[in-house]
């Protein structure tokens, strides 16, 4: 038997070519099992990062709702006194001005003239100005929530 033999050569052709087809059917393999791996240690990190993400929106809605909930309890006693008129509101207001002759102010008198707002003014101010604190109070919860959660990552 000669290597020139035709069979021989075959069977080394042969052999040669199962044993890179073997390799390489191997490797894939291996490969494919060990990105696999990754991908689940990639998607357990995730739901890691997926669950303290969801605690910290959760924290911070609480805080949020909590905020909103006291604001909301001292906006009610605000209007409550406002109605009752245990609270009036009033802005500065420059008087007319009328010469005296004693142009000295009374003790404890601080010339200031003001102007009592009228009680359905005064709900329309307090409800504009709760609706801003509202919304001041939603945006930084909101800015929080993003900042907590983008430095988590």
């Amino acid at each position: 038997m000669s290597i020139l033999n035709p069979y021989v050569l075959l069977g080394i052709v042969l052999t040669v070519l199962s044993a890179f087809g073997g390799g390489y059917w191997k490797g894939k393999h291996d490969e494919n099992t060990r990105q696999q791996i990754e991908i689940a240690a990639a998607n357990a990190k995730a739901r890691e990062t997926e669950q303290n993400m969801a605690v910290v929106a959760n924290t911070y809605a609480t805080t949020l709702r909590n905020a909103q909930n006291a604001s909301r309890v001292k906006e009610t006693k605000l209007r409550a006194d406002i109605a009752t008129g245990a609270l009036r509101l009033s802005i500065p207001a420059q008087a007319p001005v009328c010469p005296t002759a004693d142009t000295t102010p009374a003790a404890g008198d601080s010339r200031e003239t003001r102007a009592e707002l009228d009680r359905s003014v005064a709900e329309a101010l307090i409800a504009i100005t709760a609706d801003g604190d509202a919304a001041i109070r939603k945006l930084n919860a909101c800015i929080d929530t993003y900042e907590k959660m983008r430095n988590m990552k």
